[in-house]
């Protein structure tokens, strides 16, 4: 039998008028500290953004997400922040933040197999 492991997961939201605090669920950020797991899924829905907001650059959002998961995946090409350990990459990718891109606060869960839950919380809370 495996061991199932504590891990912390946050939704990503975009929100598109800060002001208005009206967001998407546009990602999932996940973390195991035993695992030094760290993954970013995300889908940029235009549709639903244009709703929010008609005039969202959704290029640029797509490029700061993608941004996000090279952060997570700990990329050389994805900066200083990049370069930190699974708990820290974690930690800033889910800091508050007064921007387009934010996060839920974390939650914790157990899991056997971190890569499937990933997907199973993408599915449930975003897509």
């Amino acid at each position: 039998m495996q061991d199932k492991h504590l891990y912390e997961y946050a939704v990503i939201r975009v929100v598109p008028r800060v002001e208005r605090e009206e967001f998407i669920n546009a990602g999932i950020i996940t973390f195991c500290k035993r695992q030094r797991f760290v993954k970013v899924l995300y889908t940029v829905n235009e549709v639903k953004l244009k709703a929010l907001c008609h005039d969202i650059d959704t290029h640029q959002l797509a490029l700061n997400l993608a941004s996000f998961e090279r952060i997570a995946r700990g990329a050389k090409d994805g900066g200083p922040i990049a370069q930190f350990d699974a708990a820290e990459r974690f930690r800033w990718l889910t800091a508050i933040r007064s921007s387009v891109i934010q996060t839920s606060r974390p939650h914790p869960g157990f899991s056997i197999d971190m890569n499937e839950k990933t997907q199973q919380l993408f599915e449930d809370l975003v897509l």
